[in-house]
Parts: structure tokens; C-alpha cells; sequence
């Protein structure tokens, strides 16, 4: 028996090789340069490395044939889907390197001040919380600059995610983008023991889905004999005994749907989004659900059709418990970062109605939705991150927000655009997204869906323009936070999500349109 030499595309695959290869010249970076300079290098080569991998990913783009193409003994799937949610992870990827990289002046004594980089994560990771050695850590101003390495290894592992055409190969990935996560939200700065309670809370609950998922690969592969999701396709279209692929299609489904955040697998967002030190937070609820969604497409659209009538109806009551749960237990939080994480709940059941539409409206409205909703969301939590109280920690408390539009108007502008588009109000992203998946679900059947869809949304809008109201509204108290000034980079980065989320609310049909080309792998 001769075992098929492996064919290695490098040019089609060449966007994923950027990104992991950035990540180990960050490792040996941090092995060999001298501590001073390593913060410079690792900022320009993470944004270097990125911006090279978009690059090659339109360079890809303009080469692959309509209809994709299969690399590695066809692991891995390059075709539009697969590169328009790559071009989406990379872009939003470089925005959250900006926000890590925030630099700024803090007093660390009565008369000593440095010019801090990594501003929300702890100087030394491995000190005891509060302990001295910490202490003396944030005075030498040591920086954790090993987060750029983490990231842009997560940033691989994402960018597979949603192309592998086996199951093992997205087994891997997901946990390539995993593990630097559950090590990143254990970094904040300040809150630290919190900080380190949503990571262990994070890993376990993820190690329990990986399981879940390691076993439902088990079942399918018991029940179909491959493990390609072509293959999977096609036995169980000529195999009438489906008991044992549909158990293992509800394992494969919980780590897939923990990863999106959908209910009941959404208790660990909450936490996490709080917990986390606040860019990767924004990094998380951005760049993962890219990712993680992806990757449930390609599943039930290449894997599943056979099993169309058995997974539709349960997706279609996880959906409807995803919005409800998301928008009612948003509108009791007190705490904006929880508040947001609630929202992203209920904006996942919202992107769900556009898998479950099956048809290529519902996918190309939920490729756009993806994208709208990724700039919306890393472009609000960067704000959050700038509002401080006076003793210069992260203020995410509602009850303190009163009057922060009034002394910080442009940033109050700012974060008001970011809950309006969330909300689906008229001339921003968010409106044309919902009614891009609500039309395709429509068209699929599913209109309950999009009754139930429509009035979560009115329901939202009520703690989104809270939001608002106490920021504009209300007058300044004793306790109303003040407002980081971003460096030059990060504003930049802020105004690019604002102005995307305009003009994808007034000018969306370019971004339609590349989302329509992009859906035709569903023929």
C-alpha cells in the first residue's frame, strides 16, 4: 500500500502561512530581542504580517476559480466564502492589534510617570494580583508584548477555521484559536482576579465543548466512514440509517454553537466579555464569531443537506431562544461590557435566522451581517475601553455614564453610532444587515422567525438608547468617568469603524454584491 505524497498549495494557502509564520517570528522575537525593543517590533510586525496576509487574500481571490478549489489532499476549502471571511477576520484582526497596542502616560507614583504600552493588561502576568512583584513590574514599565504572538497565532487558527473541508482539520483549528484566548482574557491589568475567573471559567467550559465536538467528529466518522464533509454529504444521502450521524451532528453542533455564543451554550460570555481585558474582548466578539460561523456554514451547507428536515427545526428553536434570552437579560445590566455581551447574544440568534434561511439570500445576507457587525462591535468596545475612572481604571458601570457625552461629545457620538447600528436603526450597518437576513429567511420559510426577529429588535433598542439617554440626557456627577485620550493609530481605527458603519448603511450594495459572489458554494 503506497500512501499519496501530500500536495502543498502554497500560493492559494499563502494568506495562512503569513499569519502563522508572523506568529513564530513573534515568539523568537521575544526569545532574542532586548526587552526595550520588543514592544516596537512586535506592534510593526503584527500589523506588518496582517496587512501582507489581506493582501495575499485578494491576491487569491483574483486567482481562484468560481466554483474553489481544494489544498492539502482537500483539508482545506479556498473558495469566496472561505476568502471573504478571511479578508473580514484579517481587517478586524488589525483594528484590535491597534487597541492592544495602545500606548499611554500613567502616574505610577506621586512623582513618577511612564509612558505605558499595552495599557489594559497586567506588566507581569505570572505575579500574584496586587503583589509586589507586580508592582515593581508596572514601575520598570514591563509590557506583556508576548499578547502579539498569542493574537496573531488565534488570527490563524481562525482564518482555518471556516475553510477546512474536514472535520478534523477544523478540530485542530479550533483549538488553535482557542488556547491563546483562554490565556489573553486572564491579562487585565486591573480586576485581576476577575480577569483570571473568566479565563478558567472560559477554558473549562471550552474544554468541555471541544469534547463534545472530538466525539460528534467520532459518530460522524463511525457513520460515514470519512471524515470530509463531501463525503459525509454523500453517504449519508445514500444511507436510510442517519440514528447515529444525527447524534453525532447534536456533539458536533454544542462546539460549534458555544463558540458563536448561542443559547444554551451562551453562559460564559457574560463573564468572559467582563472579565477580559477590554480590546480582547472586542477582538473576541468580532474576529470569533466570524470564525466560528464559517465554520457552521460550511457545515450545514456542505455536510448536512441530506439531513435538512432534522437539523432545521432545532436550529430554528435555538435561534428563538438566542434573541429572547439575549435581548431581555440585556435590558436588566447595569455594566455596559455585560450589557454588550447579552447584545451579542441576541445578534447571534439574529444571524442564525440567515444560516437557517438555507437558501443563497440567507447565506449572503448572513456573510454581510458578519462583517457589519464586526467593525460595529471592536469599533464600541475600543470606546469602552477609553472611558476611566479617576483612579484610572476601566469604568463600565451605566450608573457612572451619567453625563459622558456632554464633557466627551465626539466619543459619545461615537459609541451612540456603534448602539444604533446594533439596534438596526435606519442609515447604519445594522439596519441593512437585519433586513439582508430577515428577507432571506422570509424567502426560506421562515417567517415566524422573522416576526420574532423584528420584535427582539424593538426590544433592544430600549437599552441601547438608555445608553444614550444617561450619556446625553443626564447631567455630570461626581462620578461621571473620565475619557482616555487615544493615541493617533487608535483613533484612526475608531474612525474607520464609524465610517464603515455609515457607509455600509448608506452605500451597502458593493459589500452586497462581493456577499452574493461569495455565497456560490451553496450551488
Amino acid at each position: 500500500m503506497t500512501l499519496p505524497s501530500p500536495s502543498i498549495e502554497y500560493f492559494q494557502l499563502s494568506p495562512m502561512f503569513i499569519v502563522f509564520g508572523i506568529a513564530v517570528v513573534g515568539v523568537l522575537v521575544e526569545a532574542f530581542l532586548p526587552r526595550r525593543l520588543r514592544y516596537g517590533a512586535q506592534v510593526v510586525l503584527a500589523l506588518g504580517g496582517l496587512v501582507a496576509a489581506f493582501v495575499a487574500v485578494v491576491a487569491v481571490a483574483k486567482s481562484v476559480p468560481a466554483e474553489g478549489s481544494r489544498a492539502v489532499l482537500g483539508a482545506v476549502a479556498v473558495d469566496r466564502p472561505t476568502l471573504f471571511l478571511q479578508g473580514t477576520i484579517v481587517l478586524v484582526s488589525i483594528l484590535a492589534v491597534i487597541f492592544v497596542a495602545e500606548r499611554s502616560q500613567r502616574t505610577v507614583s506621586d512623582k513618577q510617570k511612564v509612558f505605558a504600552g499595552l495599557d489594559s493588561f497586567t506588566p507581569q502576568a505570572s505575579a500574584v494580583p496586587g503583589s509586589d512583584t507586580e508592582h515593581e513590574a508596572e514601575r520598570a514599565g514591563v509590557a506583556q508584548t508576548e499578547l502579539f504572538p498569542l493574537l496573531t497565532l488565534s488570527v490563524g487558527g481562525m482564518m482555518v477555521f471556516p475553510a477546512s473541508n474536514d472535520l478534523l482539520t477544523m478540530f485542530v483549528a479550533l483549538e488553535v484559536l482557542s488556547l491563546p484566548l483562554y490565556l489573553m482574557c486572564g491579562l487585565a491589568r486591573h480586576r485581576r482576579l476577575v480577569s483570571q475567573e473568566s479565563a478558567l471559567k472560559y477554558f473549562l467550559l471550552g474544554a468541555f465543548s471541544s469534547a463534545f465536538f472530538l466525539y460528534g467528529v467520532a459518530l460522524l466518522y463511525g457513520a460515514t466512514g470519512t471524515l470530509t464533509l463531501g463525503g459525509i454529504r454523500d453517504a449519508l444521502a445514500g444511507d436510510s440509517d442517519t440514528g447515529m450521524a444525527l447524534v453525532g451532528v447534536a456533539l458536533l453542533s454544542v462546539g460549534l454553537l458555544f463558540k458563536v455564543g448561542a443559547v444554551p451554550f451562551h453562559s460564559w460570555i457574560p463573564d468572559v466579555y467582563q472579565g477580559a481585558p477590554t480590546p480582547i474582548t472586542g477582538f473576541m466578539a468580532a474576529a470569533t464569531k466570524v470564525a466560528a460561523f464559517g465554520a457552521l456554514l460550511r457545515v450545514v451547507y456542505v455536510a448536512l443537506p441530506p439531513l435538512h428536515h432534522d437539523w432545521r427545526p432545532v436550529l430554528w428553536g435555538i435561534a428563538i431562544l438566542t434573541m429572547t434570552v439575549g435581548t431581555i437579560t440585556a435590558v436588566n445590566q447595569t455594566n455596559v461590557k455585560r450589557m454588550l455581551a447579552y447584545s451579542s447574544v441576541a445578534h447571534v440568534g439574529f444571524i442564525l435566522t440567515g444560516v437557517i434561511a438555507d437558501n443563497s439570500a440567507g447565506l449572503s445576507g448572513t456573510l454581510f451581517y458578519l462583517v457589519a457587525y464586526s467593525f460595529s462591535t471592536v469599533g464600541a468596545f475600543a470606546i469602552v475601553g477609553l472611558v476611566r475612572n479617576p483612579d484610572d481604571v476601566e469604568d463600565a458601570d451605566l450608573a457612572h455614564w451619567a453625563g459622558l457625552g456632554q464633557r466627551s461629545p465626539i466619543v459619545g457620538v461615537m459609541l451612540s453610532m456603534f448602539l444604533l447600528a446594533f439596534a438596526g436603526i435606519p442609515l447604519t450597518s445594522g439596519f441593512i444587515s437585519k433586513f439582508a437576513v430577515f428577507k432571506g429567511a422570509a424567502q426560506g420559510g421562515a417567517v415566524p422567525l422573522v416576526v420574532i426577529g423584528v420584535i427582539s429588535s424593538g426590544v433592544a433598542a430600549y437599552f441601547y438608547v438608555r445608553v444614550i439617554v444617561s450619556m446625553f440626557f443626564t447631567e455630570p456627577t461626581d462620578d461621571t468617568p473620565h475619557v482616555m485620550a487615544p493615541g493617533a493609530l487608535s483613533k484612526a481605527a475608531i474612525a474607520v469603524c464609524a465610517l464603515v458603519t455609515v457607509l455600509l448603511g448608506i452605500f451597502p450594495q458593493p459589500v452586497l454584491d462581493l456577499a452574493e459572489r461569495a455565497a456560490t458554494f451553496l450551488n
